[in-house]
């Protein structure tokens, strides 16, 4: 029997169930995996809040690496054996293994481990989206990324680098300053006792940043607003605070006709080319070793519920990862 960390109701950490499941044969276009790593996500807490609605009971999380064990009917592109990693797959990779489609899962180079892939599957493709579709970002420019020593935060500043993208990093703490200064973050703003928006004029001589990311919601909302130039763009690709509020069109107006936007990575991925080409990217800067991925945090799978308390609770730092 696999095990897997499964939930029968919405609520706080404490309802996610480590148990046992069966787990059948591929079916046409399918395959059987058995997981090495799995990544832990914030988006993971959304879809055990009900924030993300998902049927129940249902299963947890939606990145994971391992090796194909058995292939369906009508599967050529892998063969049992293959390494692969996945992200943005229905809900299911907080499991010992999975019969999934194949359709979700990459190739998984042999420079790159499995945890190093769980840990950065979802967190680079995010990356890539926001740095490479977005926005047409040159050499020379400068964005707001909050949570700068978070997950997605310790690659982008990495990547924005090579891309020659100055890199104005907000984090909560002294310690969390000085890891996004390790990777690259160019002006660290500590936002438990500065003004974000204030600062970010500040640095840029009054004129604000052509675009913000940001991942936090409900309370950056505001700051972001206030720190972008005439004409920026908004992007509010997280919600970790909580929901953005609702967008008042005249104050985009009198701010300086600005630009909101909600993206997710699904429907960056969506289109199996354009997933291949960002994936492709992203393998080649890792494998090279020219954007590092660290491991900050690794737990048991059993212990699903102290990940999520810790993740919530805003201790962790860079990625985290469930290992097997």
């Amino acid at each position: 029997m696999a095990q897997a960390v499964r939930f029968y109701e919405t609520g706080s950490p404490d309802v996610l169930r480590w148990e046992e499941v069966e787990v059948g044969a591929p079916g046409p276009g399918e395959v059987r995996i058995r997981h090495e790593a799995v990544g832990l996500n914030f988006a993971d807490t959304y879809f055990r809040t009900g924030l993300y609605p998902a049927p129940l009971p249902a299963s947890m999380g939606v990145e994971a690496a391992g090796v194909v064990e058995d292939i369906g009917p009508d599967v050529t592109d892998f063969r049992p054996g293959d390494r692969v990693t996945y992200t943005g797959s229905p809900l299911g990779a907080y499991s010992t293994e999975r019969v999934m489609s194949a359709q979700h899962l990459l190739a998984l180079p042999d420079a790159i481990t499995f945890e190093t892939a769980a840990a950065m599957t979802m967190r680079g493709l995010t990356t890539a989206y926001l740095l490479r579709r977005i926005h047409p970002l040159r050499s020379g420019d400068t964005v707001l990324l909050h949570a700068a020593a978070g997950g997605v935060g310790l690659i982008f500043t990495q990547w924005a680098k090579l891309l020659g993208v100055t890199v104005i990093g907000t984090v909560s703490s002294e310690e969390k300053a000085e890891i996004a200064r390790m990777h690259g973050c160019d002006h660290v703003i500590i936002y438990t006792r500065e003004d974000v928006a204030s600062r970010v004029r500040e640095i840029t001589d009054g004129t604000g940043v052509p675009v913000v990311y940001d991942s936090i919601g409900k309370t950056t909302y505001r700051s972001s607003l206030d720190a972008l130039a005439r004409r920026g763009l908004l992007v509010c690709f997280g919600t970790a605070s909580g929901p953005v509020p609702p967008i008042d069109a005249m104050e985009l107006v009198v701010k300086g006709s600005l630009f909101v936007t909600r993206p997710a990575l699904a429907d960056y991925i969506a289109d199996p080319a354009e997933r291949a080409e960002l994936a492709g990217e992203l393998f080649d800067h890792v494998a090279a070793g020219r954007i590092g991925i660290g491991i900050n945090q690794r737990y048991a799978l059993a212990d699903a519920a102290g990940a999520h308390h810790d993740l919530e609770s805003g201790r962790s730092i860079g990625s985290s990862v469930f290992v097997l």
